[in-house]
């Protein structure tokens, strides 16, 4: 017998309906945030960029491929990482399906990570995946816009992530456990697997000069991640407490289920 609460079909859409309108409440509020991140004010990147791709040297002008518009996935996958995160990963499933629909719209689709282009065609391969992913190792960008810290950073404790001041991500010794088997998936350390950090951010390109236009960090990525909208309208949610001792039971790589 569920536990969960039960009740008749009227019962149900008296709820369904007062439920209806908070949600379309939440749509009106998203259409006007949507709003609000295109009124951003345009940043000048002076700085010369380069990274790794398939067909080789790329500048970040370079990477809009005849396009307006560019949006970067900050991909955590490191240099010393053997594979990308499984978070990261179980976003990117996504990305084969709608980067056709973003370019005929002019907007260019890349993930970019710091590990080296060998490493991550290789992943790439594994994963089944398709769209363009650069590396951008040796350069600037990936700490430029706040998704991997120095080892100096993360002993310090100095530096910025979501828009503030961030603390290194340390959990306690008694609770560590299932942290150092998530980091062990992508055959690091929880300190090295920590030093990249999830992210998005947006460009424009007019007359030639490349504009940031918007970044976002950590629950910020929550509506790019196509799992968790289909899991937030399933009967019991993200599921996310499953199996707390158990962090590969919450998800997987879409290739290491049923293992």
């Amino acid at each position: 017998m569920t536990e969960h609460a039960t009740g008749t079909r009227e019962e149900w859409l008296a709820a369904r309906l007062e439920l209806l309108a908070a949600e379309k409440e939440l749509t009106r509020r998203g259409d006007e945030l949507a709003r609000q991140r295109q009124a951003l004010p345009w940043v000048r990147v002076d700085k010369d960029y380069r990274f790794e791709t398939d067909e080789g040297k790329a500048s970040l002008a370079e990477l809009f491929r005849g396009r307006s518009q560019l949006l970067v996935y900050h991909f955590m996958f490191g240099p010393d990482y053997t594979a990308g995160c499984p978070a990261c990963s179980a976003i990117a499933d996504g990305f084969n399906g709608f980067a056709s629909h973003l370019a005929n719209h002019d907007v260019m689709l890349w993930a970019v990570s710091r590990a080296p282009i060998e490493k991550l065609q290789g992943y790439k391969q594994r994963m089944g995946w398709s769209f363009p992913w650069a590396s951008s190792f040796g350069s600037d960008f990936n700490y430029d816009f706040d998704v991997s810290v120095t080892e100096e950073q993360e002993r310090s404790g100095g530096f910025e992530y979501n828009f503030r001041e961030s603390p290194a991500w340390s959990p306690p010794e008694d609770v560590r456990g299932p942290f150092d088997a998530w980091a062990a998936t992508t055959g690091t350390d929880w300190a090295t697997y920590t030093r990249e950090r999830p992210g998005m951010s947006g460009f424009a390109l007019e007359d030639g000069v490349v504009y940031h236009t918007y970044s976002a960090y950590a629950r910020g990525l929550d509506g790019l991640w196509g799992m968790y909208q289909w899991l937030d309208r399933a009967p019991r949610g993200r599921n996310e407490t499953r199996a707390p001792d158990d962090p590969l039971n919450w998800f997987r790589r879409h290739d290491e289920y049923n293992r």
